[in-house]
């Protein structure tokens, strides 16, 4: 088996784990198509493998106990399917399936819930959990206060950040899943758009002509999230210098910003 190196990886998350870690999960990693439909974490299920995605749309859905069903988040080479394990949770109500085909790396979760005993992994995961959570929190922020085209710019953005390449492969059966709508209502939202000139929509898909302009007509609804994902997983961990006064001599002390890992 040819030795996975970490330069080569494309999912962000594993990018920044430590060398020495990424070592010790490396071997485990086993690489695996992502075809449209595939299933990635069931609901009620055990969750048995944890995928790294490296390129494709993963969609996670909530669904009510009579059926209906709606789009919470998704992931995208940003982050991983099956992070509840990362809470210690076994099993969610939730459901996570591929949107848009791609490819992954995928390991069995008994072999990788023993790598969250590194402490920088753990850290570094469990901020990626708190940029979850606060993905979620836009969500409804947005439901709650933006206009239906709004919302829609937000979410084509978010899709644009993980897919390569201007033209997203989004139905529009997909579209009124994000937007928790029917179908004919996500087609006037497209068309607003496009009348915005911000993007082109044709069947089953989507071509982003202007991102500066989605970003505009989405307004305060994105952006917040996505700021705190690179902070927190890719923003440097700066050094403060300060010193200490004792009898007759002077200590600097090097620390690094509250809550970041310390590294020997």
């Amino acid at each position: 088996m040819t030795e996975l190196l970490q330069r080569q990886v494309r999912n962000r998350l594993l990018r920044q784990f430590p060398e020495d870690a990424f070592q010790l999960l490396a071997p485990f990693l086993d690489p695996i198509e992502l075809p449209v439909k595939h299933s990635l974490v069931r609901p009620r299920k055990p969750i048995e493998h944890v995928c790294f995605l490296e390129s494709g749309l993963a969609s996670m859905v909530a669904e009510s106990a009579d059926g209906k069903s709606v789009e919470i988040r998704h992931i995208g080479r940003e982050g991983i399917a099956g992070y509840p394990v990362v809470l210690g949770v076994d099993r969610t109500p939730n459901k996570t399936f591929m949107q848009v085909a791609g490819f992954g790396l995928q390991v069995a979760t008994e072999d990788f819930l023993p790598i969250l005993e590194h402490p920088c992994v753990r850290q570094l995961l469990l901020r990626y959990v708190h940029t979850c959570e606060l993905q979620l929190a836009h969500s409804a922020l947005a439901a709650a206060n933006f206009n239906m085209h709004q919302r829609l710019a937000r979410w084509l953005l978010m899709c644009h950040d993980r897919i390569d390449g201007n033209d997203l492969p989004l139905t529009h059966e997909f579209l009124a899943l994000m937007l928790g709508v029917r179908r004919a209502g996500v087609t006037d939202e497209l068309h607003i758009l496009e009348g915005m000139h911000a993007i082109k929509s044709t069947r089953g898909n989507v071509r982003i002509t202007d991102r500066n302009k989605l970003i505009e007509i989405a307004g305060g609804c994105y952006g917040v999230p996505e700021q705190e994902y690179e902070r927190l997983i890719e923003g440097p961990e700066p050094e403060v210098v300060f010193l200490v006064e004792r009898p007759g001599r002077e200590h600097a002390i090097v620390a690094r910003e509250p809550g970041s890992c310390l590294r020997d």
